[in-house]
């Protein structure tokens, strides 16, 4: 059972819970992130999600909810750890974006760190697949269809 604090519509915890899955009210928000990992060539390590998860076998950035009492960094440390097993070093990322959406107020992370994709240990049912792809092959996967088209800031990101 994943738990997420709830906060108001000015980004503060409220002192509530939710347990992922079940409605939220109105005015009522919790936290994402999404996490991106460049490596020195400019690269981006992205992950493919599994069948069985809502876009299957589409490709993404790390990235997933905070859980009670994280803040969104503690939580983009944990969802790469928990997603591809990989340790990011916190002085190589920062956050780059804060959003707030419908539901939910969004953090994206940028990482600067030469991870060994060799070493990436996927979650099961989570994640099936990563791999280290160029601003231009990750537009392409979008227009094919490939890659989730959910990251509206990705011209920002890419600079």
């Amino acid at each position: 059972m994943e738990l997420w604090d709830i906060y108001d519509d000015r980004r503060r915890r409220t002192g509530r819970v939710i347990e992922r899955g079940k409605p939220m009210k109105q005015g009522e928000y919790h936290l994402v992130v999404h996490v991106w990992i460049k490596n020195s060539k400019g690269e981006y390590l992205i992950s493919k999600r599994t069948p069985n998860k809502t876009f299957p076998n589409m490709w993404e950035s790390v990235g997933g909810s905070a859980l009670v009492g994280e803040n969104s960094f503690q939580a983009a440390l944990r969802e790469v750890q928990e997603e591809i097993g990989i340790s990011l070093t916190p002085g190589n990322g920062q956050c780059v974006f804060k959003f707030k959406r419908q539901t939910n107020f969004l953090d994206v992370y940028l990482f600067k760190e030469d991870v060994d994709i060799t070493k990436v240990c996927f979650q099961p049912d989570e994640v099936c697949g990563a791999k280290w792809a160029s601003p231009e092959t990750i537009r392409k996967m979008i227009a094919e269809g490939e890659f989730v088209s959910v990251f509206a800031y990705l011209n920002d990101l890419f600079g």
